[in-house]
């Protein structure tokens, strides 16, 4: 058995970060680009291929079937663009909301416009590279000279000063924040980076002279030599570090030519997305989620290719220690069976984490075993660029030889008895903390239970985006708050945030992983979330997870307050919930799950209703259904366990029920016991200074 202490776990991190096993890369200066780039030698197209490279492309286009099909597509799309007429009326934008570009486009016309002309110039100008169809070309500039016109790329929602007042930066003084360029600038400016570099041989010098003037405008200026204005240059835990600084870098590495002196924001771009990487955790973990982390990661990873082409490996991001050792453990380990992924703070959950282009540049860049084997678990079609100048990895993959995983950086974890089976329980959560500004929920302590591709006990995901998520208002919403996550409150207490606005961080708000085992029969969690509570009536919250492999969960809270306090432990479900007596059973499309309390508490189950509803009234309101157990502490510790597990009917829950024990033992330690499929189970935790500990035998 895994057992693993947190203490230990400090002293390796503390190693790790200041000794050599932290590989972290050299700064870059803008010299140290200077003299390896010779940029007299540079020939549109180089950004992402070269002729010699085209040639190589092209015959894989011919050659490699999966290539072959992503370019027909593209083809078959064309022919749909190409007789499209470049609509230039540019529809209103308007005022600020956070649901939609803004209040007087409902429809959407405006980020129609704006993506469709950027998106079509990039995919055209791909096709006239590969084919050499002028017309292509033409076509392609239309769409980019239209996008041009715009007066600005950043999204209205985001512009300054429309949501200075109430976002949380990350470690940007509160009155020192520039929001005039945003992560759609810099997509953008990967795109159009691209589309110039590829047109380039065929433009008139004026045509080439319009957009490099909107690159310059847009993207260049507004950040160069001002990035301590720009919260997201250092926010290296958040993914707008990834996208605007690539945007950036990559229209510096394509107007080179023109502007070789912008080998600074070169430097500069290379060295912040190399910080950001460094904060991707000792095991690959992501703070904002899965989807976040296959937007910083994946935009990130379009510069790290182009410069390391052009510097011939020796500036190298994929080299990052952080992200050579771990390419794609978090997402292979956070997608669950039935094409979905777990959904905790905003980061989704629709579907299994990452780009399929972005999974074969990992693998192949970092030959690693596991990358591979998860591009080819991953169920997602190709159908882009990227797809056919990143193609699969030829090498072989493995999967992880451990299913289970504690994520230390960021104290999430994962318990599951393989990655194949969907009949199996999956029990996942979070610890960790607080203080997350731009993503994080204040879900600390938090779980779902994972069966038949279904959540018995589920995450509520994000909610819109709207006026009021990006301030402090956003913990009113059910989905951030931890009265929407599976929980618990004492007289009501809700969990804090480890930043507000106006007021520096608190980096000890929120909790931490105690300890993580894991074997082939059985995983074990110990959390302790007491630090995300302001600790005026919880004093002290410890909890037990046990997943008893292949499909039993227990869950045993210690819980310190005053006596008499009432205590609520929340629950969400994605299944069908009916209240019996004593017990909730849990109706799934392929099963059920009873939850079953093991207390000597007297308690209560009670459901309830959370009202949601976007400020701006751009979604329809509507109820999210929870239930509590409840009860009364009857001395200033409690303990109180939770049964959940599969049932084929009421009857043998009931049968569950009369067998289910909580003995306190003479010394203080306490035992568990309850019958299941003709098989007694027992646990014993030990009583600590600290607090209960499941025995190891």
């Amino acid at each position: 058995m895994n057992y693993i202490h947190k203490p230990l776990i400090k002293l390796i991190i503390i190693s790790l970060f200041f000794g050599q096993g932290c590989g972290l890369m050299a700064q870059v200066k803008k010299s140290d680009i200077d003299k390896t780039l010779d940029i007299s030698s540079l020939e549109h197209p180089y950004l992402y291929f070269n002729k010699t490279d085209k040639k190589k492309l092209i015959e894989r286009i011919n050659s490699d079937q999966e290539s072959k099909d992503v370019f027909r597509k593209m083809k078959a799309k064309a022919k749909v663009w190409m007789a499209m007429p470049v609509d230039k009326n540019i529809p209103i934008q308007g005022k600020n909301t956070r649901a939609n570009w803004s209040e007087e486009d409902r429809n959407n016309l405006y980020a129609k416009y704006y993506k469709e002309n950027r998106d079509n110039a990039f995919y055209l100008a791909f096709l006239y590279q590969m084919t050499g169809d002028e017309a292509y070309a033409q076509k392609s500039f239309e769409f980019a000279d239209a996008f041009c016109d715009l007066t600005t790329w950043t999204q209205r929602a985001h512009e300054f000063p429309i949501i200075y007042s109430r976002i949380m930066p990350w470690n940007v003084p509160d009155d020192q924040v520039n929001f005039n360029f945003d992560h759609y600038n810099g997509d953008s400016g990967r795109l159009m980076a691209a589309v110039y570099d590829w047109l380039y041989p065929v433009l008139t010098q004026a045509q080439r002279d319009r957009i490099r003037g909107a690159l310059l405008e847009k993207v260049i200026t507004r950040v160069r030599g001002d990035y301590e204005f720009h919260w997201w240059a250092t926010a290296y835990r958040c993914n707008w570090c990834g996208v605007c600084n690539s945007g950036v870098g990559l229209v510096g590495l394509t107007l080179l030519k023109e502007h070789p002196q912008l080998t600074d924001v070169v430097a500069e771009s290379y060295n912040r997305i190399n910080s950001m990487f460094n904060e991707l955790g000792l095991d690959g973990g992501w703070q904002e989620g899965g989807s976040y982390w296959n937007y910083g990661v994946h935009t990130s990873a379009f510069f790290a290719d182009a410069l390391k082409r052009l510097t011939y490996g020796k500036f190298n991001l994929f080299k990052n220690k952080r992200l050579l050792d771990n390419p794609v453990t978090f997402p292979l380990y956070i997608s669950l069976p039935g094409y979905k992924s777990l959904n905790f703070e905003d980061s989704g959950g629709g579907g299994w984490v990452g780009s399929p282009h972005l999974i074969n540049k990992l693998a192949t860049e970092t030959q690693n075993p596991q990358a591979a084997w998860y591009r080819n678990q991953l169920n997602k079609e190709p159908d882009g660029v990227f797809d056919i100048l990143w193609p699969r990895p030829t090498f072989a993959g493995l999967p992880p030889s451990q299913p289970s995983l504690h994520f230390r950086t960021i104290d999430w974890w994962v318990m599951r008895s393989d990655f194949s089976s969907s009949d199996k329980v999956i029990v996942a959560g979070k610890a960790g903390k607080n203080d997350d500004p731009h993503h994080g929920h204040l879900d600390i302590g938090h779980f779902i239970i994972y069966w038949n591709q279904e959540y018995f006990i589920k995450d509520l995901g994000k909610s819109g985006y709207d006026e009021k998520y990006f301030d402090q208002d956003r913990f009113d919403y059910p989905e951030a708050s931890s009265e929407g996550h599976n929980t618990l409150l004492v007289n009501g207490e809700k969990q804090i945030s480890g930043k507000y606005y106006k007021q520096p961080y608190d980096y000890n708000i929120g909790g931490e992983v105690l300890d993580f085992r894991t074997n082939a029969n059985r995983d074990y969690v110990l959390m302790d979330p007491t630090n995300a509570y302001p600790k005026k009536q919880l004093k002290k919250w410890r909890r037990n997870i046990i997943l008893e492999k292949p499909k039993i969960t227990i869950l045993l809270d210690e819980i310190h307050a005053q006596k008499n306090a009432e205590v609520k432990l929340r629950f969400h479900s994605g299944v069908d919930v009916k209240i019996h007596d004593g017990s909730v059973m849990l109706e799934g499309n392929e099963g059920k799950m009873a939850l079953i309390p093991i207390t000597d508490q007297k308690f209560s189950i009670k459901t309830g209703r959370h009202p949601s509803q976007m400020v701006n009234a751009t979604q329809s309101f509507n109820w999210i259904d929870y239930f509590d157990v409840e009860f009364m502490s009857s001395s200033k510790n409690t303990l109180f366990s939770n049964l959940i597990l599969p049932v084929k009917d009421q009857n043998q829950m009931k049968k569950i029920m009369s067998s289910k024990k909580m003995e306190m033992l003479e010394n203080g330690d306490m035992k568990l016991s309850f019958d299941y499929e003709n098989q007694t189970f027992e646990y014993h935790f030990n009583k600590t200074k600290t607090g209960y500990l499941l025995d190891e035998n």
